[in-house]
């Protein structure tokens, strides 16, 4: 029943949610996993201080490594809803008109030897306990922390810094204000690269470039979903969202452009350009010579790569997601807050070469 319980917070259903718990607090009222989900109902209606105090408790007594780490999730969103609240410096910035837009606050990976004393840090910073702040603690990629106005999350992205916690934010005009050209495909390689590309209008037109523009490149895969028959709850026939395949994505940027060239698999027309004189039986085949060539063209530059460990930290944040359109065109029966997530990372990375 455990299983059905997840399933109903996965699609926000907290009526069935609650209908389970009771029974299931009725039969074993001290199980970890029941008491972790009676929590999770406690935040999802809004009662924090009691959803803080079963995430406290199971922080303390579970030896689970799983469940301790929902808890620590829990307790962070908890007690992150409430500091900013606390903090006077913010209630005066956001009395500011240009305050109240949208941004996103990012913590990035601290070395372990570094871990302890930052973790420390930041417990003092959230009152909240070390183990708890150093588990917030990202030790490889980015991880989304934190939404909300772009005042707000500055001041405290300064208080993060200052404790010595490897934080940066953007605002949501920052983010948009990066033009995507969807790549239809590569034309020439030389003697500058040339390309078929749409804009943000879906206007289809040619842009060439030198390959010494490219500054960075990220790539990224993105599950694509199929609807399959399963047993939900008391035996009910229900579609439940099945992973069929990945669709690969690889942005160029070019910061002095301030624009991303994207290219994807599913997209992407191989019959044209430096590829049509390919063979090869599948699309895999034909997307992994494509990146072969071009990365023999690009000069050496970094290349991100860690999409995946970044979107773990994004699905409680597919609200504010929603506000930042995504460019990647995927055929979805509903929207999927990874596709925004994806854009949001290239974007950042974008922003962060640029600053740098």
């Amino acid at each position: 029943m455990l299983d059905q319980v997840a399933a109903a917070f996965e699609r926000h259903d907290y009526e069935t949610a609650s209908q389970l718990l009771r029974e299931l607090v009725k039969q074993a009222p001290h199980d970890p996993w029941v008491k972790l989900y009676v929590g999770r109902l406690q935040e999802a209606s809004g009662r924090g201080k009691a959803a803080e105090q079963i995430y406290r408790q199971l922080l303390q007594q579970s030896t689970n490594s799983k469940l301790v780490s929902q808890a620590r999730q829990g307790l962070q969103r908890v007690t992150t809803q409430e500091q900013p609240r606390q903090q006077p410096a913010i209630a005066q910035a956001t009395a500011q008109p240009s305050s109240q837009e949208l941004g996103f606050l990012i913590l990035e990976a601290v070395m372990a030897e570094a871990r302890t004393e930052i973790g420390q840090r930041l417990a003092q910073l959230l009152k909240t306990d070390t183990y708890t702040a150093r588990g917030l603690l990202p030790s490889r990629g980015w991880r989304l922390y934190r939404t909300g106005t772009i005042e707000e999350l500055a001041l405290f992205g300064q208080a993060l810094q200052q404790a010595g916690v490897s934080a940066f934010w953007a605002s949501l005009a920052e983010l948009q204000s990066i033009q995507v050209f969807q790549v239809n495909y590569i034309q020439a390689l030389q003697p500058k690269a040339t390309i078929v590309c749409r804009n943000q209008t879906h206007q289809v037109g040619m842009l060439s470039f030198e390959w010494s523009e490219v500054q960075q490149r990220v790539e990224g895969l993105l599950p694509l979903f199929s609807q399959v028959v399963d047993l939900g709850y008391r035996d009910r026939l229900e579609w439940k969202e099945h992973i069929e395949d990945y669709a690969h994505f690889y942005d160029l940027h070019l910061p002095a452009k301030r624009c991303i060239l994207r290219l994807h698999d599913g997209k992407y027309d191989f019959h044209q350009g430096i590829t049509a004189q390919e063979h090869h039986d599948t699309i895999r085949q034909r997307w992994n010579e494509l990146i072969t060539i071009m990365n023999q063209a690009i000069p050496p530059s970094p290349i991100q790569s860690e999409f995946t460990i970044f979107s773990e930290s994004t699905s409680d944040f597919a609200t504010a997601l929603e506000r930042l359109p995504s460019h990647m065109f995927l055929s979805r029966s509903s929207d999927c807050h990874l596709d925004p997530a994806f854009h949001l990372y290239s974007c950042l990375a974008l922003l962060k070469l640029r600053h740098t």
